[in-house]
């Protein structure tokens, strides 16, 4: 399945709500072109709402630390919403539930900006 992305604007936060699975190719191109094209039109705060994302790889991994070093960079914050069971095991094992502010849904991500 291809990376689909829908963004939507809730008051002063973008959420992109992210389906299929974010893995080398398509997948980590197209998340990092939505977050680049998002902080170069201003936004600063987003939340990724990970609910139909059935996999990440290690590539895609590598670019939501990218896409959140850029937000930081930027003055923003990116925030994680959501993550199926299998995301957030492998989120665990890999210990970037550390690096990564995660929510158990975009509700809750939404509420943190405040």
């Amino acid at each position: 399945m291809n990376l689909k992305l829908n963004t939507c604007q809730v008051n002063d936060v973008t959420v992109i709500d992210v389906s299929g699975r974010i893995t080398l190719g398509d997948g980590t191109s197209v998340m990092r072109d939505a977050v680049r094209d998002l902080i170069t039109g201003g936004s600063r705060k987003v939340v990724l709402n990970l609910m139909q994302v059935s996999y990440i790889d290690s590539s895609g991994f590598g670019e939501l630390v990218s896409c959140h070093t850029s937000l930081i960079r930027a003055g923003g914050r990116l925030k994680l919403a959501g993550p199926t069971e299998r995301v957030e095991t492998l989120l665990r094992m890999t210990n970037l539930d550390s690096v990564f502010d995660v929510h158990g849904d975009e509700a809750q991500a939404l509420r943190s900006f405040a």
